[in-house]
């Protein structure tokens, strides 16, 4: 059925209703609370922190990207999925594979694969013929792993941790792998949050459905995650997490508890954070920016310090070290692992950014600048880093092949949902 003029006109009227009932924002209120984020405090926890000089600023695109780039070779990390598949069987599995892009392009780090298949049954008569290690194919420039998630640690969000499992195995040992490749004076990029989030939430909370916290492959994946930390704080060179949708709400929820902002506008950080830029940069910031162009702009905050993180009605570490039971071994105070972040605003997409980093690397003034002269530098030329691009590219797994992998299973029947046979695969997502 397609919508008719009569059905158009009743969907104008709802929005006129809804659009009328939005008064126009006071321009200065965003401004305002971002003063409070110079240092927030909730339960007597730091939940954010501004490090050095709270401000706003702006660039201006072109001139930024004429300048020349702050770092020879910059290396970008990414992965491809088949994104989780079910069987009738009861078995789970998901594929992913990740490859590492440069710019100047290097073709031997381009040639090399790391893949993670991870599985999970919740019968123990299932058999997985897990690999024990890496096989090694494609004349050694690829490795192949299969991994399981040992039975009965999920009754809920299997889709959810297989796919987790396959993703973080894949990116942290691939890193590992080649970093050591890494020229010495580059810039590493990874897709999304310098941490596995999501896995982390569940390592540590009590869930009977949820037992993630008891499977191996998770805590090698964590103890990975510390292990790349090491050797970039250690060996001064810096590593960012770019966020593309960010979306956290920990500065919104701190400061309608903690301040009784209980009509503040905005859900996520993020929507705060897009006003807060939208405004205008800090005065005596972008002089020369001609009136009228702000489409030619990046606007972008300071680098804050997030040392802890809510988690629904908890609070832990936004560090590695969230849990003691874990073990992990680190070379540096546990502090050198918080998240540090700034934010960066595109008004000709109309898109904002969260860039992170350890704040072992960030803690240095001289390399917060040097880090986000680098980062606002690479938006200015491509919108988003060119090397990221590369590596998405490089690794996508494209529809018609996730349709050649899950036909290769011959002997189960995949679980089909109504919506698969009304939707089927439409996009071409990763």
């Amino acid at each position: 059925m397609t919508l008719e003029p009569v059905h158009i006109k009743a969907i104008s009227s709802m929005v006129a209703r809804i659009d009328s009932m939005s008064e126009d924002e006071d321009p200065e209120k965003a401004p305002e609370i971002f003063e409070l984020l110079s240092e927030l405090e909730y339960d007597g926890k730091v939940v954010l922190k501004a490090l050095g000089k709270l401000f706003r600023g702006k660039v201006d695109i072109d001139r930024m990207s004429l300048a020349k780039d702050p770092f020879e070779k910059t290396y970008s990390c990414d992965s491809g999925s088949t994104n989780p598949i079910s069987f009738n069987s009861g078995l789970y599995i998901d594929l992913c594979h990740c490859s590492i892009a440069s710019t100047p392009t290097d073709i031997e780090m381009h040639s090399k694969w790391t893949m993670v298949m991870s599985s999970y049954s919740p019968s123990t008569a299932m058999v997985i013929d897990t690999t024990g290690g890496w096989e090694r194919f494609d004349g050694n420039e690829g490795r192949a792993s299969i991994v399981r998630i040992r039975p009965g640690l999920l009754k809920k969000r299997v889709d959810r941790m297989v796919h987790n499992i396959a993703l973080y195995l894949s990116e942290s040992e691939h890193i590992l792998w080649l970093m050591d490749r890494f020229d010495e004076d580059s810039f590493f990029i990874m897709d999304g949050p310098i941490y596995p989030k999501q896995l982390m939430y569940w390592m540590v909370v009590e869930s009977e459905d949820v037992q993630i916290r008891d499977d191996e492959n998770a805590k090698q994946i964590l103890q990975n995650y510390v292990d790349i930390m090491d050797h970039h704080i250690g060996n001064r060179r810096p590593l960012i997490g770019f966020v593309k949708n960010p979306e956290d709400m920990q500065i919104m929820i701190t400061l309608r508890k903690k301040h009784g902002m209980s009509d503040l506008p905005w859900l996520r950080d993020s929507q705060f954070f897009k006003n807060v830029l939208s405004s205008g940069a800090e005065e005596g910031r972008g002089k020369g920016v001609p009136e009228g162009k702000s489409s030619r702009w990046i606007t972008y905050t300071n680098w804050f310090l997030q040392p802890n993180q809510f988690y629904e009605n908890m609070m832990d570490s936004t560090s590695l070290m969230l849990a003691p039971e874990m073990e992990l071994e680190h070379r540096f105070p546990k502090e050198d692992y918080a998240i540090t972040f700034f934010m960066v605003f595109v008004p000709s997409l109309d898109v904002l950014f969260k860039v992170e980093a350890p704040y072992g690397i960030t803690k240095d003034e001289q390399m917060r600048d040097l880090m986000t002269r680098k980062v606002l530098h690479d938006i200015a030329v491509n919108g988003i880093p060119m090397t990221l691009s590369k590596a998405d590219s490089l690794a996508k797994i494209r529809i018609v092949e996730k349709k050649l992998i899950k036909g290769m299973f011959k002997d189960q029947k995949i679980d089909t949902i109504y919506n698969d046979v009304r939707w089927g695969e439409s996009t071409d997502d990763q």
